[in-house]
């Protein structure tokens, strides 16, 4: 039993429901069906601190265009008492890169970067997948890798996380995972969280909403986290702070602010 097992066995207590919610679509997604306001609204009445609003990049069917991305700084950093966290869900495309480039995300708060269909990435074995999340992982504007435990796009789960502590990039469980999206998720997703429970790599807990009703929805993630033994301390969003200090550790965001 490693060290890290054994603090864990010790310490062992639900993770708490985290206060910011950081994977949210909204209508400019094109899939999506609530507006920024709508999703604020929803986040206030269940009591979080914060939002992060990332949709999809722009290779997505019906996605944003990337000036999208830059015109994000007309939403106010705190409405209804929530900070907004301005960003994206990128795709990862080969070799590793992002469908929107640095222009623009060097405007964002947050960036996730996870596979989709659709979006004209090529690999289709475990071998190029690992490969090429592993170049996205390297890029310092990455900040959270979405749905790893997609069945879609089988990955090399050790190294995964082993990238996730060299590069300090958080892996999402997804709660959405667990019920309406990618289906077969579960066992992944259970075992990137043993996984990271057991090297102490930081995770991420994201509904994946796609319409404000789901805003700050972690049950099924929670769960997970607790099955496979992740200590609160390793979730990046488990409050307003945290997250904001983990967003800012590459030095890309030093004015990032965790209120106006």
């Amino acid at each position: 039993m490693t060290s890290s097992t054994q603090g864990n066995s010790l310490e062992r207590i639900p993770v708490p429901s985290p206060t910011v919610d950081i994977h949210i679509h909204s209508i400019a997604s094109g899939h999506a069906f609530s507006t920024v306001e709508e999703i604020v609204a929803a986040a206030a009445e269940r009591g979080l601190e914060g939002v992060a609003i990332t949709d999809h990049g722009p290779a997505i069917p019906g996605g944003p265009h990337p000036y999208h991305f830059m015109a994000l700084r007309f939403i106010p950093e705190v409405m209804q008492g929530v900070r907004v966290l301005r960003g994206v869900e990128a795709n990862i495309l080969d070799e590793g890169k992002l469908d929107i480039g640095e222009d623009a995300l060097e405007h964002l708060d947050i960036v996730l970067a996870g596979f989709h269909e659709g979006c004209g990435y090529t690999g289709t074995s475990v071998a190029e997948n690992t490969r090429t999340l592993l170049q996205a992982m390297e890029n310092p504007w990455v900040d959270i890798i979405s749905h790893p435990g997609n069945p879609a796009y089988p990955l090399d789960y050790a190294a995964v996380v082993d990238q996730a502590m060299r590069t300090d990039t958080a892996l999402e469980i997804n709660s959405s995972s667990f019920s309406i999206s990618r289906k077969n998720s579960a066992p992944n997703c259970l075992e990137i969280a043993r996984l990271c429970a057991e090297k102490g790599a930081p995770v991420a807990i994201g509904s994946d909403a796609h319409i404000s009703s789901g805003v700050g929805k972690f049950a099924h993630a929670l769960e997970a986290l607790e099955q496979g033994g992740i200590l609160s301390a390793q979730v990046v969003n488990r409050n307003l702070a945290a997250l904001v200090a983990f967003l800012q550790r590459m030095g890309c965001r030093p004015d990032l602010r965790v209120g106006a």
